[in-house]
C-alpha cells in the first residue's frame, strides 16, 4: 500500500514517514520545493520524495494522478513559531487541505488522517476527551477546526473514511530548537541558566515517535473521526524542567519562576488517549523521563 505523507520534511511528518516504514508500508514523502530534507536523509532511498506545494492545485493534481495512493497523511501546514498561531497562512493552509482532500478521492485514495490540535478544545481543568466543547482561541486553532468539520461531512459524501488525529506536547529529536525543550537542553549544554515561569501549568507531553505510531495507527487501521494523541499522564512545568536539569547533571541551572505567566498561557491542558489505545491497540512506548534522556543524547551529537 502507497501512503502519502505531506509535510514529510517536518519534525512530525519525518517520523510518521519512519513509523509507516517500521510497519512495511510504501511511503510517498511530499515536501515542498527546495525544502530542507536532512530528517529524512538516513531514509532517502527507502521512500519517494516528491516535490510539491499544496497551494498549486494542478501540480497536485497531476502528483497525484501519478502516485494514487491507497491513503494520506496530512501534516503540512504552516508552524512557524512566534508567527503561525494568527497568521493569515493558516486560512491558505484550510483551502489547501480541502482541496487535497478532493483531489484525493478523485484519483482514488480511499483514507485520509488529517492532524489537529488540542487547542481547537474549550480548554478546562480536566482532561479533554474527543466529545468534550470545542472553542478554538486562535486563528491556527479555529482552521484547524473548521478543516475537520468541512472535510469530516465532505469526506462522506465522497466515500472517503476521514480520521482526525488532534495533538498535544511533544518534543523530541530535530525539534525546533526556539520551542522550550530544545531551548532548556542547548542552555544547560552551555552552562546558561534557563529561565522559566513558576511552572505550575499542567501539560501533557509525549515523545515525538509516540505521536507519530499513533497517527499512523489510525490510517494503518482506517479509524474514522476524532482521535486524542497524547499521553494522557500529564506533568507540571516545574516538574519538567527539574527532570531534565537532573537529567543533565546541572539541576542549578533551571531558574523555576524565572519570569511570571503570561496571560494566554492556560494552566491545565491533558488529553485522554482511551478511544486511541483501545481502536487501534496503540500505547506510548517511551516514559516522559526516558524520552527526555533520549533527546538530550541526540541534542549533545547535534551541537
Amino acid at each position: 500500500m502507497t501512503v502519502l505523507v505531506t509535510g514529510a520534511a517536518g519534525f512530525i511528518g519525518s517520523r510518521v514517514v519512519r513509523s509507516l516504514l517500521e510497519s512495511n508500508q510504501q511511503v510517498a514523502a511530499m515536501v515542498l520545493p527546495g525544502d530542507r530534507t536532512h530528517r529524512l536523509a538516513d531514509i532517502a532511498g527507502k521512500i519517494q520524495i516528491v516535490e510539491a506545494d499544496l497551494r498549486d492545485g494542478e501540480s497536485i493534481a497531476r502528483h497525484l494522478d501519478h502516485l494514487r495512493p491507497e491513503a494520506c497523511i496530512h501534516l503540512a501546514w504552516y508552524v512557524e513559531p512566534g508567527k503561525y498561531l494568527d497568521s493569515r497562512e493558516n486560512l491558505v493552509c484550510l483551502q489547501s487541505g480541502l482541496m487535497l482532500l478532493e483531489e484525493l478521492a478523485r484519483t482514488g485514495c480511499r483514507h485520509l488522517v488529517g492532524v489537529g490540535t488540542c487547542f481547537e478544545y474549550d480548554i478546562g481543568p480536566t482532561p479533554l476527551r474527543e466529545d468534550s466543547p470545542t472553542k478554538p482561541a486562535t486563528l491556527y486553532a479555529a482552521c484547524k477546526l473548521a478543516l475537520y468539520l468541512v472535510a469530516a461531512k465532505r469526506a462522506t459524501q465522497l466515500g472517503v473514511g476521514f480520521a482526525w488525529a488532534r495533538l498535544f506536547y511533544l518534543f523530541g529529536p530535530y525539534e525546533d530548537q526556539r520551542r522550550l525543550i530544545p531551548a532548556a537542553i542547548k542552555a544547560l549544554l552551555a552552562g546558561r541558566e534557563f529561565d522559566t515561569t513558576p511552572g505550575d501549568q499542567v501539560r501533557d507531553y509525549m515523545h515525538v515517535d509516540d505521536v507519530a505510531s499513533g497517527i499512523s495507527s489510525l490510517s494503518l487501521n482506517r479509524l474514522d473521526g476524532p482521535f486524542n494523541v497524547c499521553s494522557g499522564d500529564p506533568v507540571t512545568i516545574a516538574g519538567l524542567m527539574q527532570m531534565l536539569g537532573d537529567l543533565m547533571g546541572r539541576p542549578e541551572l533551571i531558574r523555576v519562576g524565572g519570569f511570571p505567566y503570561r496571560e494566554w498561557d492556560p494552566k491545565y491542558v491533558s488529553g485522554d488517549s482511551r478511544r486511541l489505545q483501545t481502536e487501534a491497540h496503540w500505547a506510548p512506548r517511551q516514559s516522559l523521563r526516558d524520552g527526555l534522556a533520549e533527546t538530550i543524547e541526540w541534542w549533545k551529537g547535534a551541537q
